[in-house]
């Protein structure tokens, strides 16, 4: 184990955690997850991230980097009227779909049916409501917000991945040394995972469990399945995906929503500098693993100190984390002019939080841009 591959694995896991830890707790409070369950929610996450990266990596001899779903968190707290126990029956249900997809080779044609630029549409309009948000923030509490978009801007010139990092490490510290808010009393109490019995809540697994499914597929598991390509890896797909199906059915029961392939935090671990022998770069997953593990055993400490900011500095830094992914849901669904019309239906209907029958808006996008795209597609063949 190379110095090169602890470094690479710390980073990425720092960068993963604390560029996103702030939405997956909003995604916690949207469902009303008690602070038992929302620190249950965390460990339980860390540790089927650990083990899924450290067994897949074991298993294929391939540097395995799993991440949390950040856009399934977003959709997770872009939802309403949805308890704790129905979305653990959610995550429980996307977890056998994923699984599914991995071992039913018809399920996995299905879904790659779906046109690209409709899934990104959908997934555009679950982020750019937080996005907007981000601006409320700023004007809320400019004399910490400020700062920290410039810190944000900044660090992003030099290293986008780090640039959340920069602006939560800027915002803690002018929060409790300028005295915006008191520290916190920590203790280091042993993390606990409780369970969580999945209510199978006919709304929420259509609602909430069939979008989180396909956005964790399309913006997580494709892209980090590329990337890997990219890297001059070949990446095991079916195991992958009954791994990270079965470790999130896992998680599930414990609060903790979808494990997925990473994408931009990958890319830490999968280059040169990592290690010049690419067939020797594997272990750099177990690393990673391990650093997981710590995150998740230091979690309540961790979650104690987050807790203290002010809502408007947790707001920031959910609009900073989800640029990205915003920029790249927006690329994403106005690349191909035949699906153009129909993916902005998708982002508008998403993006309007409408909720029918109790289902929630993410559902109704997918739905309306898919019947908009294939009538626009029997217009041209009559045509």
């Amino acid at each position: 184990m190379r110095i090169s591959m602890i470094a690479a694995a710390a980073v990425a896991a720092l960068v993963g955690y604390g560029s996103t830890i702030a939405l997956v707790l909003a995604a916690a409070r949207a469902v009303g997850a008690s602070e038992a369950q929302t620190a249950s929610w965390v460990l339980a996450i860390c540790l089927v991230k650990a083990a899924g990266s450290a067994g897949l990596s074991l298993y294929a001899r391939v540097p395995m980097v799993l991440a949390w779903s950040t856009p399934g968190a977003a959709l997770i707290a872009a939802s309403s009227g949805i308890t704790m126990a129905e979305a653990a029956g959610a995550f429980v249900l996307v977890g056998a779909l994923v699984a599914a997809t991995g071992a039913i080779r018809p399920l996995g044609r299905l879904l790659a049916r779906i046109p690209d630029g409709i899934a990104a549409g959908m997934l555009a309009g679950v982020l750019l409501p937080f996005c907007l948000k981000g601006t409320g923030a700023l004007q809320a509490l400019p004399l910490l917000g400020l700062p920290m978009l410039l810190a944000f801007l900044a660090v992003r010139l030099g290293n986008p991945a780090l640039a959340v990092l920069g602006a939560l490490g800027l915002g803690g510290a002018m929060t409790f040394l300028g005295g915006w808010a008191p520290w916190p009393v920590l203790s280091v109490p042993l993390p606990r995972l409780s369970l969580v019995v999945p209510d199978l809540s006919a709304q929420a697994l259509i609602g909430l469990g069939l979008p989180l499914f396909l956005v964790t597929m399309a913006s997580q598991n494709l892209p980090g399945f590329a990337i890997l390509r990219a890297s001059g890896f070949e990446p095991p797909v079916r195991p992958a995906l009954i791994t990270t199906g079965g470790l999130s059915m896992l998680g599930g029961l414990f609060g903790a929503h979808t494990i997925s392939m990473a994408a931009i935090t990958a890319a830490i671990c999968l280059g040169p500098d990592v290690h010049p022998d690419r067939d020797r770069r594997w272990p750099v997953g177990l690393a990673y693993a391990g650093f997981w593990a710590l995150l998740g055993l230091f979690g309540p400490v961790i979650l104690t100190l987050l807790q203290a900011l002010p809502g408007e500095v947790m707001v920031l830094l959910v609009a900073l984390a989800l640029l990205g992914p915003l920029t790249g849901a927006l690329a994403g669904a106005f690349a191909a002019p035949k699906t153009r019309f129909a993916a902005t239906i998708t982002l508008v209907v998403t993006a309007s939080g409408v909720t029918l029958g109790g289902v929630g808006a993410a559902f109704w996008g997918l739905v309306v841009g898919l019947a908009v795209a294939e009538l626009e597609s029997l217009v041209r063949r009559r045509g």
